[in-house]
């Protein structure tokens, strides 16, 4: 249990390590996040702090959002998100969160939504082999049987078959982190981050 943020990808790029090796990174803006709201174990059954993120107008938020942050005296935020946590008495409601919470982390898990793809067959979206392409054969890329005439004589759930490919929630964890630029609250991660530029991201430190 720890202290998470949320964010921005900005993109990938590559850099070079001190031996002259390409890494390949992922850059991220990270909040600043506020704490709209402290939940304890005594009060609601278990500890947790209430992150906002993204500054919006009244106007785009409902009345019930809207009133849950003029509570606290808080700016309309866009985006919410609870993270557990053991000690909620060492945060404060209307807290600033920064980059600089992970200054003293090596990895973090990262989720957010994966880019989505479309309808996609099975080859693509499970990795699935296809069928011979010569001798007569007309099963190039179909899925083949999917049930049986016997019992129980139905396709079982959970088949594996073509569909939506992406547009999921994914989460990639231990993710080493390159660099932190405090003053632009910008953090430099090894590998890729679901989803594309400017896609929402949660950023909590690897267990």
């Amino acid at each position: 249990m720890s202290v998470g943020l949320l964010g921005n990808k900005i993109g990938m790029t590559q850099i070079f390590d001190e031996a002259g090796n390409i890494i390949p990174v992922t850059v991220l803006k990270i909040g600043p996040c506020v704490i709209t709201q402290i939940k304890t174990n005594l009060k609601d059954g278990y500890n947790a702090i209430q992150v906002g993120y993204g500054n919006v107008s009244n106007k785009s938020l409902s009345q019930p959002e809207l009133g849950h942050l003029q509570k606290s005296n808080i700016q309309p935020l866009k985006y919410l998100k609870e993270f557990r946590i053991d000690d909620p008495e060492n945060f404060e409601v209307g807290q600033i969160l920064n980059v600089d919470t992970f200054s003293s982390v090596t990895q973090v898990d990262i989720t957010g939504k994966s880019s989505g793809k479309g309808f996609s067959g099975l080859q693509k979206r499970h990795n699935f082999t296809r069928g011979p392409m010569t001798h007569g054969s007309k099963n190039h890329r179909q899925p083949g049987s999917i049930g049986m005439s016997a019992t129980p004589a139905r396709v079982l759930p959970g088949k594996r078959m073509a569909g939506q490919l992406g547009n999921k929630i994914t989460n990639i964890k231990k993710l080493k982190i390159i660099q932190i630029n405090s003053e632009e609250n910008i953090l430099v991660v090894k590998g890729s981050v679901p989803g594309k530029p400017g896609n929402l991201l949660s950023i909590v430190s690897s267990k």
